[in-house]
C-alpha cells in the first residue's frame, strides 16, 4: 500500500517536472521563431516595422500566458502528488 502511494507520488512528480521542462522548451522555441520571423519581415519591409512589432509583442505575450498556465498546472500536479489537498 505504502509502496503504491510512493510510486504514484514519484511518478506524478516526475511527470510534472517533465511537463514543465517541455513547456519551457516550447515557449522558448515559439518566442525565438516569432522574433526571427519578425526581424526578417522588418528587413524585407521596413515601412511595416510598427505593425510587425505590435503583432509580435501580442503573440509573444499570448505564448507567455499559455506557458505560465501550463507551469501552474504542473505545479498543482506536483503539490497534489505530495498529499497536499487544495
Amino acid at each position: 500500500m505504502l509502496t503504491s502511494i510512493l510510486l504514484t507520488a514519484g511518478l506524478a512528480l516526475m511527470g510534472a517536472g517533465i511537463g514543465a521542462g517541455i513547456v519551457a522548451i516550447g515557449a522558448g522555441l515559439g518566442i525565438g521563431r516569432i522574433g526571427g520571423q519578425a526581424m526578417e519581415s522588418i528587413a524585407r519591409q521596413p515601412e511595416a516595422a510598427g505593425k510587425v512589432q505590435t503583432a509580435m509583442l501580442i503573440i509573444a505575450a499570448l505564448i507567455e500566458v499559455v506557458s505560465l498556465f501550463a507551469v501552474v498546472v504542473c505545479l498543482l500536479i506536483a503539490l497534489n502528488a505530495g498529499g497536499v489537498a487544495f
